[in-house]
């Protein structure tokens, strides 16, 4: 007893028999200009940038590009005054681990450079290849978030180098220098900074001189005085904001009696009008910003910031002048 051999197809049947599975036909190829449109490289975008300041009559020029899929930065950087005379030629190329700046009228170059050695250990360096004259430094983090140990030393290398403690609350740096009397000294510079009270307390010391400042601040008062040892210069400064676009700034040194006052009044985030008096040079003012004064060019309406300053002298008002700043930026590409 065999396997049983299939039976022929009966010919009286009126059902067709399933004719075999058919392959499906493969997808069409890619269209020939997709594929050439993708294999070209993006055209670096283009930052042009001018700037004319009518009391010096100079126009400040920079051009900047991105290259490498962004990984470095190309910029070109000139002033022209009002007969076309080029001055300050300077060549930049920028990176996250380098940078080399050439002045093209100095032929000069200065070349930066920092990277992370190990996972707490940060390098950085820097050379001027004319003057052959540079600077090494290595920074090392401590375990603890906030605390680190800075060493440097200038290239060529002249005496011990440079140490700078840091820690959350300032830094102290030690540094050999030379002295008239004594040939080498050791000098001691610091910073430390704190919460005192509802302010935060500054100490600044260096060169034998140390600075306290003290800062207090609320919604609507500001108070900063800040004194100098052993010279005992006072100052202080004095801020009232009486609402959220009007604000007053004062402040007074009692060495020299000299002050100066500030009204401040915004509308909006791209207008600003400033007024004020400075007693040490005898002259008020008053200064107009349309586009944020402390922002980039890129936010501003149309990528535009003018400034409209009238200066008034004290001693001689009809020698009072008007002078603007404009600040253009375009994008091409």
């Amino acid at each position: 007893m065999g396997g049983s051999e299939p039976s022929p197809p009966n010919p009286n049947s009126v059902v067709d028999p399933i004719p075999p599975p058919v392959d499906p036909l493969p997808p069409p190829p890619p269209a020939p200009s997709s594929v050439v449109v993708s294999s070209l490289p993006k055209r670096p975008s283009l930052r042009i940038t001018s700037e004319f300041d009518s009391d010096s009559l100079v126009f400040f020029h920079k051009a900047s590009c991105k290259l490498f899929d962004n990984l470095a930065k190309l910029k070109l950087s000139f002033q022209n005054n009002h007969k076309r005379e080029i001055s300050e030629p300077q060549l930049a190329l920028t990176s996250k681990h380098l940078s080399i700046h050439y002045d093209l009228e100095d032929q000069n170059a200065l070349v930066r450079s920092s990277f992370d050695v190990g996972p707490r250990l940060h390098f950085k360096a820097a050379h001027d290849v004319k003057s052959q004259q540079g600077e090494v430094a290595m920074v090392a983090n401590l375990g603890d978030p906030g605390y680190a140990v800075e060493l440097s030393s200038p290239v060529p290398y002249v005496g011990l180098p440079k140490t700078t403690f840091k820690f959350p609350i300032g830094e102290v740096s030690l540094e050999e220098r030379d002295d008239e009397e004594v040939k080498k000294t050791l000098s001691i510079s610091g910073t430390a900074k704190g919460q005192v009270l509802d302010g935060i307390c500054t100490a600044h010391y260096r060169d034998e001189e140390l600075k306290l400042r003290y800062a207090y601040k609320d919604e609507a008062l500001s108070f900063i005085p800040s004194i100098s040892l052993p010279s005992n210069a006072l100052s202080f400064a004095f801020k009232r904001r009486f609402s959220p676009s009007d604000k007053l700034s004062y402040w007074y040194n009692f060495d020299s009696n000299n002050w100066s006052a500030v009204f401040k009044h915004t509308h909006g985030k791209d207008y600003k009008f400033k007024a004020g008096y400075d007693s040490e040079v005898r002259l008020g003012w008053a200064s107009l910003w349309v586009g944020d004064e402390d922002g980039k060019v890129k936010t501003a309406p149309m990528k535009m910031k003018v400034q409209f300053m009238l200066q008034v002298p004290q001693d001689d008002i009809k020698s009072s002048a008007l002078m603007f700043r404009v600040k253009k930026r375009w994008d091409i590409g």
